[in-house]
C-alpha cells in the first residue's frame, strides 16, 4: 500500500513539472502551484536607519551676566512666556536683577567725567608752561645780546639758560599729561559702554523668530555666567522645516547620496508615511565599540506641525529604484519544478495550464519584489512562486515556495515524505 501511494505522488509530482494541469489529486492529497501576478509599477531598494527629528536651526540663547531672574517677558497674547509661546526678533524673554549693573554704569560715567576734567587741567597746565617757555625764550635771548659784562654778570647769563632749558621740559612734560588724561577718558569711555552693554544683558532677548521649545530657568532663580554663557532658552525659528539626523552604519553609507529620496514614519503616527531628502553627510564619524556610524541630515516638510522636534523617525532611504519592468515576486525567481533555479528565469502558468519557462532581464530585486522585463512576459501574466501540498481530509496546507513543513517537519514538494507506520492496537500484533 505505501509503495502505490509513493508511485502516485510521483506521478502527480510529473504531470505538474510538465505543464500538463494547475493541479493533481490523488491519495497523498491536492498538489498545485502559488501564482502571482506580473504588473507594470516600481521597485525600490532601501536601506533602513532610525533618526531623530530636529528643528532645522534651534538657537540657545543664554546670560552672559549672573543675577537673579525677576520676571519672564509677554508672549504675542500678552502671557509669560513658557514653552511654546511664539516669539519674535529683539522681544524680552526674561529680565535679570540690574542692580549691581546700574551702579557699575554710573562709576563708570563717573571716572569718565574725573579723565574729561583731567584733560582739561593738563590742557591748563601746557598753556602756562608755553607761556613760561616764552619768556624764558626772551630772556635767553636778550642775554645773549647782552653778553656777560657790566650789565650782566656770568650768573645772570646762566639763570638764563636755565630757565630757558627748564621751560623747555615744562612744555614736554605738560604735553604727555594731556595725552595721559586724554588716554583716560578713551579708556573711561570703554568702562562706560562696557558697564552699558552689561547693564543690557540683564534684559534676555530673542535673537530670532520662532517658538521656544525649552525654558530651562524659573523666576527668582539666579544665574551664574562664568566662561560660558548659561543656557535659558532653546528657540526653534521655524518648525514648519524640520530635519532628520540619522546614525547610518559604515556598510550602508556608500549607497546613500546627497538629494537621493527618503520615506520615514513616526510612531505617533502609524499610518502615515513621510517624505524628505537627503541634505548632506557628515564626515565627523562616532566610533563606539568599533560601530562606525555617519550622521546624515534629512530635510522634510512640516507645513502642518504634525512632526515634533525630538521624535523618533524610522527612516528607510532609497538607493536604488526601477520603474520600467513588470513587478513580481522575488521568489518567483528562485523557483524551478526540479528546485535547480537559475535567478534568471520565471515560470508562467496561462490559462491552458500548461507551465511555461520564460527568461527574463532583472532589473532590480529588493529581495521582496523584482522587477523584471522579457519577451516572454507581459502584464497580468501568472507567474509561479511555488508549490503546496494539502494532505487528504486536513484543511491545512503544507509546504510552501519549494519547501513546506507538516506536523512540525520540514517537508518539500518534490521529495515526498514516506508514511508513518500505523500506531499498534490492543496488545500487539500486526495491524488490521
Amino acid at each position: 500500500m505505501n509503495e502505490k501511494r509513493l508511485i502516485s505522488f510521483l506521478a502527480a509530482l510529473a504531470m505538474l513539472s510538465a505543464g500538463a494541469c494547475s493541479k493533481h489529486k490523488d491519495a497523498a492529497g491536492e498538489t498545485y502551484p502559488t501564482l502571482a501576478t506580473a504588473t507594470k509599477g516600481s521597485v525600490v531598494q532601501t536601506v533602513s536607519a532610525t533618526g531623530t527629528i530636529e528643528p532645522e536651526e534651534i538657537v540657545d540663547i543664554g546670560a552672559q551676566v549672573s543675577g537673579k531672574i525677576l520676571h519672564f517677558g509677554k508672549g504675542l497674547g500678552g502671557e509669560e512666556l513658557d514653552y511654546c509661546s511664539i516669539v519674535t526678533n529683539g522681544m524680552l524673554l526674561a529680565k535679570i536683577d540690574d542692580v549691581t549693573y546700574v551702579a557699575d554704569l554710573n562709576v563708570a560715567r563717573a571716572q569718565l567725567k574725573r579723565s574729561e576734567a583731567s584733560v582739561i587741567v593738563s590742557q591748563a597746565t601746557l598753556r602756562d608752561a608755553e607761556v613760561r617757555l616764552e619768556k624764558a625764550k626772551r630772556d635767553w635771548e636778550r642775554a645773549q645780546r647782552l653778553g656777560v659784562g657790566l650789565v650782566l654778570s656770568q650768573t645772570e647769563y646762566d639763570d638764563a639758560k636755565t630757565d630757558f632749558d627748564t621751560a623747555e621740559v615744562a612744555v614736554s612734560m605738560a604735553k604727555a599729561q594731556l595725552m595721559q588724561a586724554e588716554a583716560g577718558v578713551v579708556e573711561a569711555q570703554a568702562g562706560v559702554e562696557k558697564a552699558e552693554r552689561n547693564l543690557s544683558y540683564c534684559d534676555i532677548v530673542s535673537s530670532v523668530d520662532g517658538v521656544v521649545i525649552d525654558r530651562r530657568v524659573n523666576v527668582g532663580q539666579t544665574v551664574v555666567s562664568s566662561m560660558s554663557a548659561s543656557s535659558l532658552f532653546l528657540v526653534a525659528s521655524d518648525l514648519k522645516k524640520v530635519q532628520i539626523w540619522v546614525a547610518v552604519n559604515e556598510a550602508d553609507i556608500g549607497s546613500i547620496k546627497e538629494g537621493g529620496g527618503v520615506t520615514f514614519t513616526v510612531d505617533t503616527f502609524p499610518g502615515r508615511t513621510f517624505r524628505g531628502v537627503v541634505r548632506r553627510i557628515r564626515l565627523n564619524a562616532t566610533i563606539t565599540s568599533n560601530v562606525v556610524t555617519y550622521t546624515v541630515e534629512i530635510d522634510t516638510d512640516n507645513s502642518d506641525g504634525a512632526l515634533l522636534p525630538f521624535l523618533t523617525a524610522n527612516v528607510l532611504f532609497e538607493t536604488a529604484r526601477a520603474d520600467d519592468g513588470l513587478v513580481i515576486p522575488s521568489k518567483a525567481l528562485r523557483f524551478a519544478p526540479d528546485g535547480k533555479s537559475d535567478g534568471k528565469s520565471v515560470f508562467v502558468m496561462p490559462a491552458d495550464g500548461r507551465m511555461r519557462k520564460v527568461e527574463v532581464e532583472v532589473l532590480l530585486d529588493n529581495g521582496l519584489d523584482a522587477s523584471v522585463r522579457g519577451a516572454g512576459l507581459a502584464n497580468g501574466d501568472k507567474v509561479v512562486t511555488g508549490i503546496v501540498r494539502r494532505p487528504s481530509g486536513s484543511g491545512k496546507v503544507s509546504g510552501g515556495g519549494q519547501g513546506g513543513a507538516s506536523d512540525g517537519e520540514s517537508a518539500s514538494p518534490f521529495m515526498p515524505k514516506m508514511p508513518k507506520p500505523p500506531k499498534n492496537r490492543g496488545g500487539g500484533g500486526p495491524p488490521p
